[in-house]
């Protein structure tokens, strides 16, 4: 049984969602799992860390960029993965298929695998529902109601799962 951190940035709560999820399949899965916002968040005293953060326009939250810097050594010492969560919306028919620089913290993304990272994944994200500046309102005006959601939380679930048996084993 391993103690995780699953740390997380969000703005508006989709990531954290997504993080109290897989603290959740951990947790079920025999693990002791603790979600905590990324700025508030020690790797201290755990075995393995979880960290996620919402993505807009490839960059990172700064709470989740500082938690890998600030905590580095500690990490490249345990077991850790990453998640980014952000793309939404239908997707182009006509982009190529490796066409995720948008998606990808690139620098963070080189920064966790120089720690030795064992996995990123890029999850769906979700329109926020309370836009609080102009983007926000109109990405929620337009983007279609079926692409505003695009958490997959099976496949959220199943990440966790390879967690925690890379865990157990």
């Amino acid at each position: 049984m391993a103690h995780v951190l699953v740390a997380y940035a969000t703005k508006h709560q989709s990531t954290a969602e997504i993080a109290e999820a897989i603290a959740g399949e951990l947790r079920a899965r025999g693990h002791v799992a603790e979600a905590a916002e990324a700025g508030h968040a020690t790797a201290d005293g755990f075995d393995a860390v979880v960290l996620g953060s919402a993505t807009y326009a490839g960059r990172w939250r700064r709470e989740a960029r500082h938690f890998l810097s600030h905590e580095r050594d500690r990490l490249a010492a345990m077991p850790f993965w990453v998640f980014s969560s952000g793309p939404i919306g239908e997707p182009k028919p006509d982009a190529p298929p490796d066409d995720d620089k948008w998606l990808e913290p690139r620098k963070v993304i080189e920064q966790a695998e120089a720690l030795g990272v064992r996995e990123h994944v890029v999850f769906g994200g979700h329109v926020p529902q309370d836009p609080g500046n102009f983007v926000e309102r109109a990405m929620l005006q337009n983007t279609p109601e079926e692409y505003q959601d695009l958490r997959d939380w099976d496949e959220i679930r199943a990440w966790a799962d390879r967690i925690a048996d890379a865990l157990s084993a």
